[in-house]
């Protein structure tokens, strides 16, 4: 299938390095303004904003380092260079939200089976400037988001806290209508579940990156099967296929060749090669050519190790023999 790794919006880096100062500093000066308005007002719900808009500013600073140590080019020490610390940054952030969901739910559950005094109006009109901030936030990152890992986990950051406000909002208005006092620590459980779910819904992204896992979106199975399809070729094995940066997918494998096609191998290599940046958006791949006479026998086809049953003919080597042509 075609796969396409160049899709992302592409802005200029001093313009999101500006965008991501001034989201943390907005989010720094409405994380004292929320806490010390939580305290004022009794609320856990505006607290627990506040927690979470800490925890937003956290993410904005390691985002912003993390940008800025991308952008390092590979060395003797980083070889493949220093675009992944975003996956790293993305992934902390993913956690932090994570804990701190679980945090909210404990205290609101305590909370709730005996509900303090809360000032509504307090809480009412912090959780609107907070919203105000959030939102902004989440429009100067927006454009960022779509093409970096680490911008989302940000952008989501900044989107659950302006619905973590609208939710504190409406809580505020029913204690202040209705002297509902459960209202705060039932909106902070709400808000946490929310967190929890986005957060585990989100961290399988960087985890698999991280894990060299094959990327998502490109069918292993359908690279075996382009690469089996050259001419000349025998089988493949010894598979890699993995996200070597957030948008560049990377291929190392084996392929066997036929012994009448061997003095062929640099035009099958090439061959090779255009079918995987062609098709599937591979641009960096490692090619090792075996004899068919002199191949690695009983060879796992991912991985560098050998298959379970080496004395089993049909074993997963023989998976990779694919038709070809003569």
């Amino acid at each position: 299938m075609p796969h396409d790794h160049h899709d992302h919006a592409h802005l200029d880096p001093a313009s999101g390095d500006r965008r991501v100062s001034v989201a943390i500093w907005a989010n720094g000066l409405l994380t004292v303004a929320q806490i010390v308005g939580g305290l004022l007002s009794g609320s856990l719900a505006l607290i627990a904003d506040a927690l979470h808009n800490l925890s937003d500013m956290a993410a904005l600073i390691i985002a912003f380092a993390a940008r800025k140590i991308a952008r390092r080019p590979a060395d003797a020490r980083m070889t493949f260079g220093y675009a992944r610390i975003e996956v790293v940054a993305a992934l902390i952030n993913y956690t932090t939200l994570i804990l701190i969901g679980i945090f909210l739910i404990y205290e609101g559950g305590s909370r709730l089976i005996d509900p303090p005094e809360v000032g509504g109006w307090i809480v009412v009109i912090v959780a609107g400037i907070a919203l105000i901030i959030d939102a902004l936030t989440a429009l100067l990152i927006w454009s960022m988001q779509k093409g970096s890992v680490n911008m989302r986990a940000l952008f989501l950051h900044n989107l659950t806290d302006a619905l973590a406000s609208v939710a504190v909002i409406a809580g505020g208005t029913l204690i202040i209508l209705y002297d509902m006092r459960w209202v705060d620590p039932a909106i902070t459980i709400g808000i946490a579940g929310y967190i929890l779910w986005l957060s585990f819904k989100e961290i399988g992204g960087p985890i698999r990156m991280l894990m060299l896992g094959s990327p998502d979106g490109i069918d292993g199975a359908a690279v075996i099967a382009a690469i089996s399809g050259i001419e000349g070729v025998s089988q493949v094995h010894h598979v890699h296929l993995w996200q070597m940066q957030e948008h560049e997918a990377a291929l190392d494998c084996h392929v066997v060749l036929h012994g009448d096609h061997w003095d062929r191998h640099e035009a099958i290599k090439a061959a090779i090669k255009a079918s995987l940046h062609d098709r599937f958006g591979i641009s960096h791949s490692s090619l090792e050519f075996e004899h068919a006479d002199r191949a690695h026998e009983h060879a796992a086809l991912f991985g560098c190790g050998q298959h379970a049953h080496a004395g089993d003919e049909h074993g997963t080597a023989a998976q990779a023999r694919m038709p070809h042509r003569h």
